[in-house]
């Protein structure tokens, strides 16, 4: 195993200490734990994002992609509505 220095704002500190050995207990390692859990965490949605391709032009690639839909833009979006009203109750 290897060893980090790593220096961080002194309240995310004290909260990450706080919140590790909340999580994975008071005893020896739980920093260490917890660390390594946020390190795998954030390479694994690190690797996830850099997979996606983002279009050059956001417009061209969504232009068509509703054009089966028989309703307005105007109709869509009351139906939206309503359907966040119905869900909100």
């Amino acid at each position: 195993m290897k060893g980090l220095k790593v220096y961080v704002d002194d309240e995310l500190e004290r909260h990450f200490r706080k919140v590790a050995m909340e999580v994975y207990g008071y005893g020896r390692g739980s920093i260490s734990r917890a660390v390594e859990d946020a390190m795998r965490r954030w390479l694994s949605e690190y690797e996830i994002l850099e997979g996606i391709e983002i279009p050059e032009d956001p417009i061209k690639a969504v232009r068509g992609m509703l054009k089966h839909v028989k309703k307005s833009g105007v109709e869509l979006q009351h139906e939206v509505r309503r359907i966040r009203a119905r869900k909100a109750i």
